[in-house]
């Protein structure tokens, strides 16, 4: 039988709109489009900090499962400027992922996303 876990960070929009952070079933990690919020729930300041804090709270809910970055396989990133969420992601990405990077990425941008402010969102899925 396969089961389910969750892992969740506590924020209030996690019950008010019904989700969890991340998702384990069987040898995937699925984890819900993160923000660049601190565990307060406050959200960093400009695209270069989001984009830090985003990585940060991925690798979080990773170690939560005993993983890391390594594990990830693919991830999805939502931008509300292109190009400054293009170059936020190579030095951040090489930051999280390392120099070889290998991980499977798309970048989409938006007119807006969930909170006001808000500049970068990542989903990601990673392989046990």
């Amino acid at each position: 039988m396969n089961t389910k876990e969750f892992r969740t960070f506590g924020m209030p929009w996690e019950k008010a709109y019904g989700y969890v952070q991340s998702v384990k079933s069987g040898n995937t990690v699925w984890i819900s489009g993160q923000l660049g919020h601190d565990m307060q729930g406050n959200l960093a300041e400009g695209m270069e900090d989001q984009f830090r804090q985003t990585y940060q709270n991925i690798g979080k809910l990773l170690s939560e499962f005993g993983l890391h970055a390594g594990h990830v396989t693919e991830e999805v990133i939502y931008v509300t400027d292109m190009q400054e969420g293009f170059e936020s992601r190579k030095v951040f990405g090489k930051e999280f992922y390392g120099e070889a990077c290998m991980v499977a990425s798309t970048i989409v941008g938006v007119t807006e996303l969930a909170l006001p402010g808000q500049k970068v969102e990542i989903k990601v899925t990673a392989k046990v």
